[in-house]
């Protein structure tokens, strides 16, 4: 490859790579696996290596990390917290050894799990949790002190502390919490999360620390990163300091000879399926800290480190069967049935199918031996098929819902399957699931354990049936007492005066959101309003298109919509209407978007303070904006906004438009 051909590749990678740095740190969603990341990644630098002219300061293998987002105040970490440099086989990790000993003699390894969650620095004054950031970049974080507070294992208080201490560790979540969610979010219609670390990644950095905590995140810490008044000469009696501190930490091994290294990595591979968490590879770290100040470090890594990648472990497996699940929606999804093999430290024998389309591309029989993996190290997916069964049955979806015989349906441009039929069975767990979410009628108890004993005992049979439950019966379920039952009508009966916007909700309208009920219900005020609205009627609405306008039309035209209705009303249900959006104020028909901090409110205290005057907020820059209210970091919207020269305020200046 010549100069030419490999500025061509390089900075086809750098595109790629930074696209998927952003959807990996800023976005919590990433579109390929880590493995292949990291893959590209090591395809630039063997690109650059061979020619140094086509390195920059803003390549992606010179920088850590995403960037720091707009939700949280920044914090410039004292010491950087630097990235690792990834290897990939035992070559690697041997000619990593080699360049330790270019520089140091006789050197002493740490090799520990690499876990794969959100690194953060956590500060310590005088003993006491004081601030906690994310890595950001490697220099500035952000401010989660208040998100982090919320991890039950994090030491809040240290005994005998020094007066600073700066500690990294690394926040997850547990695989038995990620099913759990996962499982939850499948059950709601919602988009699960991809794996653990994107789930730890997302409930950590959110701006309402209630959320994260109810996410049950954990941490593991592993290294010091300043401390006053304490001195220490290997990395190993950090690690045991920070045990006796109160902190979690994992087990660490050391190894005097690269060959115990190589050992001690395949041992961590064949085991970390024991771990109550995910891991993606074993870092291996010199354990003088003198030998590390000789080493030193590049831009991105210090020289000191090296992190062991495990590939993403595929195997085959006989796919012995499909079987069909209706979710809330009546989506009905397929799910292959295999010979349980063991992948990534589990047994594997079942992987859903996604939808028709996914079967139908692979081309896919049953009895056909195919390739599956777990992505994430969790989820386990098929790959492809490997070979075709000689008497394979090509899979054929039912013409009728398995589970109440209904007709089923496939809309155009959709690639769900559905029943039609509201009142199956095997959709009204997931309903009942949805209806009493904290979002929706917010039933607080009544989770989906609950839900299920009440269904299988028959005490419920719809959501009017909630309603006529009693403490007496409610106490006989398992883990069930008289006052948890007495706390549970409690909380039944204080649902009855809930928004009607939440009720609407709750019903589980397809298309319909939160926001698209609020919507709806400032629109039309009642319950029996939507009764008599036209899909014209709804469309009108600011937000809504034909699809969703249809999709309330067609759900309030059912009697049986009307019967529940009714029944909920003589059950109590209140339906309060709600009051009329303000049509009228300074700000009517002007469309302002906010960025940056705000010096006295948070944005969503000013975004109600312009809707109460009359406008709207938007998420997004564009032509139709009148109005950017920018505070302090305001970020590339603020950029955009000044290209298109749109109106730029200050919360003064929003503040004296009012008064005015």
């Amino acid at each position: 490859m010549n100069f030419e051909e490999a500025k061509v590749k390089a900075a086809q990678l750098t595109k790629e790579l930074n696209y998927h740095n952003d959807r990996y740190y800023n976005h919590d969603d990433p579109v390929i696996s880590d493995y292949e990341y990291d893959a590209m990644l090591r395809d630039l630098e063997n690109l650059e290596a061979e020619f140094p002219q086509l390195v920059s300061p803003t390549s992606p293998t010179q920088r850590v990390g995403g960037n720091r987002g707009e939700k949280f105040s920044p914090v410039t970490h004292t010491v950087p917290m630097e990235s690792l440099h990834d290897s990939f086989s035992a070559d690697e990790i041997r000619d990593f050894d080699r360049k330790v000993r270019e520089v140091v003699s006789d050197p002493v390894y740490v090799v520990e799990p690499k876990f794969d969650g959100l690194s953060v620095s956590c500060e310590y004054r005088n003993g006491v949790f004081s601030r906690g950031s994310t890595r950001g970049d490697g220099v500035v974080g952000e401010d989660v002190t208040e998100n982090l507070m919320t991890i039950k294992s994090l030491p809040k208080r240290l005994e005998n502390a020094p007066a600073f201490l700066e500690v990294r560790g690394e926040v997850y979540m547990s695989v038995e919490t990620f099913e759990r969610i996962v499982s939850e979010q499948e059950n709601n219609g919602e988009k699960p999360f991809k794996n653990p670390r994107n789930a730890a990644a997302g409930s950590l950095r959110q701006k309402d620390a209630r959320i994260t905590a109810r996410r049950n995140l954990d941490i593991f810490v592993f290294n010091i990163q300043a401390v006053e008044g304490e001195t220490f000469t290997n990395h190993s009696q950090t690690l045991d300091y920070l045990t006796e501190m109160g902190f979690p930490t994992a087990t660490y091994y050391t190894c005097e000879t690269v060959d115990e290294v190589l050992e001690e990595i395949e041992r961590i591979d064949t085991h970390r399926g024991d771990l109550p968490c995910d891991i993606d590879g074993a870092v291996v770290k010199v354990n003088r800290l003198s030998d590390r100040a000789l080493l030193g470090s590049t831009a991105k890594f210090p020289r000191w480190a090296e992190a062991y990648k495990y590939p993403p472990e595929e195997k085959e497996t006989e796919l012995l069967d499909i079987e069909i699940n209706v979710g809330r929606t009546g989506a009905l999804t397929p799910v292959g049935i295999f010979n349980p093999v063991l992948l990534a430290g589990t047994t594997v024998s079942r992987a859903t199918l996604h939808n028709e389309d996914f079967i139908a591309e692979r081309d896919i029989h049953i009895g056909d031996t195919v390739l599956i993996r777990k992505a994430g190290e969790i989820i386990p997916e098929v790959l492809s098929v490997s070979k075709h069964a000689e008497n394979g049955i090509p899979f054929a979806f039912p013409e009728f819902c398995p589970s109440c015989g209904s007709k089923i349906i496939r809309e155009e441009g959709e690639a769900a399957v559905r029943c039609t039929n509201t009142d199956c069975p095997a959709q009204l767990l997931r309903h009942l699931i949805h209806f009493v979410s904290r979002d929706a009628m917010d039933i607080d108890g009544m989770g989906p354990a609950v839900l299920e004993q009440l269904l299988n005992q028959g005490m419920i049979k719809s959501f009017s049936d909630l309603y006529r439950l009693e403490p007496e019966p409610l106490s006989q379920l398992d883990r069930m007492g008289i006052k948890s039952a007495q706390n549970l009508i409690d909380a039944v009966e204080k649902s009855k005066s809930a928004e009607i916007y939440r009720l609407v909700y709750a019903l589980g309208i397809r298309h319909i959101g939160e926001k698209a009920a609020k919507l709806l219900c400032e629109h039309f005020l009642s319950i029996d309003a939507l009764f008599t609205a036209s899909v014209e009627e709804i469309s009108a609405i600011d937000g809504y298109g034909a699809i969703m306008a249809e999709s309330v039309a067609d759900y309030f035209s059912l009697d049986a919509t009307r019967a529940l209705i009714d029944e909920l009303r003589s059950l109590g249900v209140e339906m309060k209407p709600l009051q009329a959006k303000k049509k009228e104020g300074i700000f009517l028909g002007k469309t302002f978007v906010l960025t940056g901090t705000l010096p006295t409110m948070s944005r969503k205290e000013a975004s109600v303070l312009i809707e109460q005057n009359g406008g709207k907020t938007s998420s997004s820059v564009s032509k139709k904006t009148d109005y950017v209210l920018a505070g302090e970091e305001a970020g590339s919207k603020l950029t955009k906004a000044q290209s298109l020269g749109i109106t730029i305020i200050s919360e003064a200046d929003l503040l004296n438009m009012i008064e005015e």
